[in-house]
C-alpha cells in the first residue's frame, strides 16, 4: 500500500505594489520624469524648459506642467511684469523625488542601450 502523495504547496503570488503602480502610472507618462529632472537643476521658465526637453511640443509641455503643478510636484510662480514672467520650480515633494530620478538615470546608463536627448545621441525615439 502506498502512502498518499503530499499535498502540493501553493506558492503565494506576489502582491501588486499599489504605490509603484501609482508612481509609474504618473512618472511613466512621456516627459513627466524628464521635466522633473530638468527642474531638479533649478527653476526655469517655459522657454528654458522647452529648450531643455528636446522634442516636446508647446502644448504637451503646457499640459505636463499643469499636471505636475496639480499633483504638487511643481510650483508655478508668476512674477509681475512688465513683462509678466512665469517660472517653474520643484516643490518639496518634487525635490524629494530627485534622488530616485538620479538613481533611475544611473541604472539606465548602466543597463539600457544608449539613446536619448537630441543633440547628444540624436532625437528622442518613441
Amino acid at each position: 500500500m502506498s502512502s498518499p502523495s503530499p499535498t502540493p504547496t501553493v506558492t503565494e503570488q506576489p502582491m501588486c505594489n499599489a504605490a509603484l503602480v501609482r508612481a509609474f502610472g504618473f512618472l511613466g507618462k512621456r516627459w513627466n520624469g524628464v521635466i522633473l529632472a530638468v527642474l531638479g537643476a533649478g527653476p526655469a521658465g517655459f522657454a528654458e524648459l522647452k529648450r531643455s526637453v528636446a522634442g516636446i511640443s508647446d502644448s504637451m509641455l503646457s499640459e505636463r506642467l499643469t499636471e505636475l503643478t496639480h499633483t504638487g510636484l511643481v510650483k508655478r510662480d508668476v512674477e509681475p511684469g512688465p513683462p509678466v514672467a512665469v517660472r517653474y520650480a520643484l516643490s518639496e515633494a518634487g525635490t524629494a523625488l530627485v534622488p530616485a530620478l538620479d538613481a533611475i538615470a544611473t541604472w539606465s546608463a548602466e543597463n539600457l542601450s544608449a539613446s536619448g536627448c537630441a543633440g547628444k545621441d540624436g532625437p528622442v525615439a518613441d
